[in-house]
């Protein structure tokens, strides 16, 4: 259902939009376009993983695309940004840009959702839990950075173009005020990328529910366009530019360091 690779620093990076496969039993349920998964975090693996490896950090990244079940969103479906026009649920039912996903008749009831949540979305969210508790225990604190990627522009969920890095932290209510402050400041400091903190993204579930300063879990959740590191405008499976992300990684790596550096 996932890869977990366990490393030697206090810090997980988890991607759970990354996963790109559908379950054969499931292909005649949705729509040809569908099996494209096109709405994923594209390449997000290829850019975190040397990170990870280089830092010693700990990286969980789901098998199963986002339309099979949302692994950023509460199992009971709670909206997460309540007032919100278009958007998507636990179970997609729509494509970014609004077209239905699954054939008529096709779409996944409530039977079809519980079952999605024991085989899909709890392992993953067990997974993630016990490793933030094994790195607590290990380095007195547990520090959980959440990746995310996204086209720049879709009208159907946001208006206009969004800034390139969109920073989150519920808040501030999901981490230490010092590591909003730093890691806003880190990404303030420079002008090659547009930024933002606690805007139109401040944190999906993952980040809200297992940011939890009084316990020693920090969470942030970075939301970065595709242009930073990839071709929007070309098929989003080969759309991966080095030069652009050899642009962007450095900022990523000194805000993966920067949390690595903050203690209690």
């Amino acid at each position: 259902m996932f890869q977990l690779r366990q490393g030697r620093a206090p810090l997980l990076i988890s991607l759970p939009h990354a996963g790109t496969e559908i379950p054969a039993e499931l292909h005649d349920r949705f729509v040809p376009r569908a099996l494209a998964s096109e709405d994923t975090d594209w390449h997000l693996e290829r850019l975190y993983r040397p990170l990870a490896e280089a830092l010693g950090a700990s990286l969980i990244v789901p098998r199963y695309s986002r339309y099979v079940i949302d692994l950023n969103r509460p199992s009971d479906d709670a909206p997460l940004y309540p007032g919100a026009s278009g958007g998507t649920g636990l179970v997609p039912t729509r494509f970014f840009t609004s077209e239905p996903l699954y054939r008529d008749g096709g779409e996944p009831g409530a039977a079809d959702v519980d079952a999605r949540v024991e085989a899909y979305w709890r392992p993953y969210h067990e997974a993630l839990a016990a490793e933030l508790t094994r790195l607590r225990a290990e380095h007195g604190r547990a520090m959980l950075f959440e990746g995310h990627s996204i086209r720049s522009v879709l009208p159907w969920l946001f208006d206009g173009e969004l800034p390139a890095l969109n920073l989150g932290t519920a808040d501030g209510a999901a981490c230490a005020p010092t590591i909003t402050a730093r890691l806003g400041a880190l990404l303030a400091g420079q002008s090659q990328f547009s930024q933002v903190v606690n805007g139109r993204f401040k944190g999906g579930y993952i980040t809200r529910h297992y940011g939890r300063p009084a316990e020693g879990w920090h969470a942030v959740q970075l939301e970065m366009c595709q242009r930073c590191y990839m071709d929007e405008a070309a098929d989003p499976r080969t759309a991966y530019d080095e030069a652009r992300a050899a642009q962007v990684t450095p900022l990523i790596e000194k805000m993966l360091k920067e949390m690595l550096a903050w203690q209690p």
